[in-house]
């Protein structure tokens, strides 16, 4: 919404200057995105006369003037505008003149021919944003009179950004009404007078669509000379707002929409056949807009018509061919109120936006029709001559909202805003927007007034209360509540905890969509019917995960597409299987490796990819992060989605919680993915579970360190002869570690030699060596027992 900041003083001026003005109205709501001043900055600029022109002896283009400004002599100046001519008058530059930051007006020679100053176009003062010529000015224009000064040029537009809820503020009047309000203003709206009528003419109208348009009023107007000028100060006034200049009448119903807010159209009434009707469009109907162009209209789509058919979509644009031309001297002048529902949308359908529909569109002030209709009427009659006749008001009161009462609570004042707003001050607020009250026992019955659409709710009027007294008058208060804290247990490794720990490993968490590509769902898991979305957000999209690794190794692919060949990634969330007719939800922790085993540098090996046992590896970090004496282990494992060689499931105190492997070559393949890439999946709460720490005092006495090396089967799992050495029940063996699996020379083809450390303490006495020797032969004899192993000498 632009408006002119003169046209806005001349409702109410408040003593505050035109940046104080708009810092106001933003923080009231209404956003100002800018103030532009309404022309270029210049000086020595007044209003001349031609008096006489001739053509310049040696330029064919240019045309020698005698222009006087009121001074001692005439001025000779020398001009190239193809409207010059003896009786106009213009805009004037004097010699000393600035247009401009820095375009001094200085005397010159142009061909030979002296010049004293210069004739102006409005584009050249900035007042038009393209002009063929110089600008002229009525004749009545005072010759030597200062042009800003005449034509009021200290001026500023303010932009203002209005949200959907106001519409009562596309207006002068409605921005006027709220700097009244919060400036406490007194408002000095024009006098909108009754026109009396010297005509008897009417026209029939009839309401078929009585819900969409609940009152229309027109007025007929003859003898009208539609062919007259617009005044200077109806065009200007116009411009400012961003609206150009068409005839008389359609600047005056333009004038009246920024003034009061109502859409108004006016008809050529030789051109409209028979009763006028509002109703909505009928098959087949069609409609040359007054842009020429030609709509199809839908049955939904509302219309004024006569007895030959649509003459406008009411609202939105009217029609060509009834539309107010310079041959006109019968109008009907049209001011209507139409639901918001019937417009909404309509203009949009035929790539329309006009002034009338987004204010019809946000709502209408119902009780406006008639003072525009008496406004508008004393413009034309006074723009162009003519007579009136009386207003025809048209209504149906069953379609007619009256304003329902809102109750207004004290207490609930206070409760919403923190603090506790004087009744006086209520009272006042309410009453400067308008609004009748009624007092009560809790606090006021109010009643909003007919343009305010938004009043709805209690809390509505709060938010009136508030913004009107001003967001920042409000003291600020820190929130007082009791606060219970909840009990936490050393029983459970807090998330956080366990997603430190993931980075610390140098993994980054990630977070994705909870629905997945079928494509790379089915690839992970085909022999697993995910359960698809009724309304998915893309095609996809569209399918719940039953497993974290579909979202994370997508992120995979995005990265490698974008060179960054090395990514570590974990998430934690939910997976969703069917099961039973139902769905099952489980939280999980997954994560994904692939790329170099570390960042470049130059201490490191940056040529070494990452392999199982680096996941492997932090996996066992996590799972011991909250019971050091978790028993963890590994056995072979299968999953359609990982590599059959290097696939393990992970094993917590005997308990199957979640799968480590590679991808397999084929799911590699399928979705572009390096065959070196690890995943694990493991159940969030086998993470989390967590024992109370047991604490135990160090051992004042030396330990003792064996290393023994078994020749076993190739085949052998090293982690079941780890937990068949741990399953020997002695208090002296403290920990066993593998520090060496060995095949080549020396171990015959198809074994192997697996090495382990023994650290062997006793937590109260110094071993002896026959406590140590009884422990080594118990060792020795259960693993070769077990496992048909031999003591590799």
């Amino acid at each position: 919404m632009l408006v002119s900041e003169k046209w806005l003083r001349q409702w109410v001026n408040p003593a505050k200057d035109t940046n104080e003005l708009a810092e106001l109205l933003t923080m009231a709501g209404l956003e100002v995105d800018g103030i532009e001043s309404v022309a270029k900055p210049f000086s020595g600029v007044v209003v001349g006369e031609v008096l006489s022109t001739e053509p310049h002896p040696d330029a064919d283009k240019l045309t020698l003037c005698k222009v006087d400004v009121a001074g001692d002599a005439p001025l000779d100046i020398v001009c190239g505008a193809k409207n010059v001519r003896p009786g106009i008058k213009v805009p004037t530059a004097t010699v000393g003149g600035v247009i401009g930051e820095d375009f001094k007006i200085k005397k010159a020679k142009l061909r030979g021919a002296p010049s004293f100053g210069m004739l102006c176009s409005g584009e050249e003062l900035g007042i038009q944003e393209q002009s063929s010529g110089l600008y002229e000015l009525p004749q009545d224009a005072p010759v030597g009179q200062c042009f800003r000064e005449y034509m009021q040029l200290d001026d500023a537009v303010i932009d203002i950004d209005l949200t959907p809820n106001r519409a009562d503020c596309f207006s002068v009047r409605g921005i006027a009404r709220e700097v009244g309000v919060l400036t406490q203003t007194d408002l000095t709206p024009p006098d909108i007078a009754s026109i009396t009528a010297t005509l008897d003419d009417k026209i029939g109208i009839d309401l078929t669509a009585e819900k969409a348009c609940s009152r229309y009023v027109g007025r007929v107007l003859r003898n009208v000379d539609v062919g007259r000028n617009s005044p200077l100060w109806l065009t200007e006034a116009l411009r400012r707002c961003g609206i150009r200049s068409i005839n008389p009448v359609v600047d005056v119903t333009n004038y009246v929409l920024l003034a009061l807010g109502q859409p108004m159209h006016g008809f050529d009434l030789n051109k409209v056949s028979g009763d006028v009707r509002v109703r909505l469009a009928q098959d087949g109907e069609k409609l040359v807009l007054l842009d020429e162009s030609e709509v199809a209209l839908a049955k939904d789509v509302l219309v004024i018509a006569d007895q030959d058919g649509p003459l406008a979509m009411a609202g939105i644009m009217g029609g060509l061919d009834s539309g107010v031309t310079q041959q006109s001297t019968s109008i009907l002048l049209e001011s209507a109120y139409f639901d918001p529902i019937a417009i909404a949308g309509r203009a949009r359908r035929f790539g329309l936006h006009t002034d009338s529909s987004q204010r019809f569109e946000r709502g209408v002030d119902p009780g406006l029709q008639a003072d525009a209709i008496e406004l508008a009427t004393r413009l034309i009659l006074d723009i162009c001559g003519g007579d009136c006749g009386p207003v025809m008001d048209i209504r149906s009161p069953n379609h007619i909202d009256a304003r329902k009462p809102i109750s207004l609570r004290q207490k609930m004042i206070e409760r919403v805003l923190g603090f506790s707003l004087e009744e006086s001050k209520v009272v006042d607020i309410l009453q400067r927007l308008g609004m009748a009250l009624d007092k009560n026992e809790e606090g006021w019955s109010v009643t909003p007034p007919s343009h305010r659409f938004d009043m709805e709710i209690e809390v509505d009027l709060i938010e009136e209360l508030a913004r009107v007294y001003g967001y920042n008058n409000i003291q600020t208060r820190a929130p007082e509540a009791e606060i219970h804290l909840n009990p936490v247990t050393e029983n459970i490794t807090p998330l956080e905890r366990i997603q430190s720990l993931l980075v610390a490993r140098d993994y980054q968490e990630a977070i994705t969509y909870s629905f997945v590509d079928p494509k790379w769902q089915n690839a992970l898991e085909p022999d697993t019917k995910p359960y698809p979305l009724s309304n998915p957000i893309s095609a996809d999209l569209s399918v719940m995960r039953t497993s974290i690794w579909a979202g994370l190794l997508k992120c995979v692919h995005y990265n490698l597409n974008r060179q960054q060949s090395r990514v570590r990634l974990f998430e934690t969330g939910l997976t969703f299987v069917p099961e039973n007719g139902g769905i099952k939800q489980q939280p999980k922790l997954a994560g994904v490796a692939c790329g170099n085993r570390s960042d470049i540098h130059w201490s490191i090996d940056n040529k070494a990819s990452v392999d199982f046992y680096d996941v492997k590896g932090d996996l066992e970090a996590l799972l011991v992060a909250g019971n050091p004496q978790r028993q963890v282990g590994f056995e072979i494992g299968q999953h359609s989605a990982l590599h059959p060689g290097q696939t393990a499931k992970i094993v917590v105190d005997g308990n199957a919680v979640g799968l480590l492997g590679a991808i397999h070559p084929k799911v590699a393949q399928d979705l572009d993915l390096p065959k070196s890439t690890y995943l694990f999946e493991i159940e969030l709460s086998a993470v989390v579970e967590a024992e109370l720490p047991n604490y135990q005092p160090f051992s004042r006495f030396p330990a003792n360190k064996r290393d023994l090396a078994f020749v076993v089967d190739e085949n052998t799992l090293v982690g079941d002869m780890v937990s068949a050495i741990r399953a020997i029940n002695s208090e002296i063996l403290q920990e066993v570690a593998v520090f060496d699996v060995y095949t080549g020379q020396g171990v015959e083809k198809g074994q192997k030699s697996v090495a382990f450390t023994l650290t062997i303490q006793h937590p109260s006495t110094t071993l002896t060596d026959e406590e140590m020797s009884d422990l080594i032969e118990s060792i020795v004899s259960s693993v070769t027992t077990q496992f048909s192993a031999r003591l590799r000498e």
